[in-house]
């Protein structure tokens, strides 16, 4: 695989379903603990919550490390919506030559750069000869934060 490919596993959006979740509505602090709350008496519906057009919009699961310095990681969830036009500085999935890359867009002076998060890759610029599609631009990033540890054995 190139440094340019991007391995996506690509599924369409189902929002049919309805699974309201409880949903703290005071806010979580990432300061200064607050108190806790007795009960949570909103929820929330992640579809509806991340999904604004869902005819169009699909998940992602991400496999690379281009984007690693934006927080995004190998088995991080892409919530991707193709009725977006890109703008500069957009995340994006998009198409080069044939091959799928997630990189930061970047418009200038009639030129348009791909540009990653991760000082291995190099930003690619998109000329006339090469084929290029926005295939759609990144609305949310779902990530996994507690990973399937294996125990040691602390005789080994």
């Amino acid at each position: 695989m190139s440094k340019t490919e991007v391995s996506l596993h690509i599924f369409k959006a189902d929002t049919s379903s309805h699974t309201p979740l409880p949903f703290a509505d005071q806010g979580i602090q990432a300061g200064f603990p607050s108190p806790a709350q007795d009960y949570l008496s909103e929820s929330i519906d992640l579809n509806h919550e991340i999904v604004r057009h869902p005819a169009s919009t699909f998940y992602g699961r991400v496999d690379g490390d281009s984007m690693i310095d934006d927080g995004i990681e190998p088995g991080d969830i892409l919530v991707i919506d193709r009725s977006l036009e890109p703008a500069d500085g957009d995340l994006a999935v998009c198409c080069i030559d044939g091959d799928f890359t997630l990189k930061r867009i970047s418009l200038s002076q009639d030129k348009v750069w791909l540009i990653p998060s991760n000082e291995a890759y190099d930003p690619i610029l998109v000329t006339p000869d090469r084929q290029f599609e926005v295939w759609g631009v990144v609305t949310y990033t779902i990530k996994q934060h507690r990973r399937q540890h294996r125990l040691r054995n602390p005789e080994q």
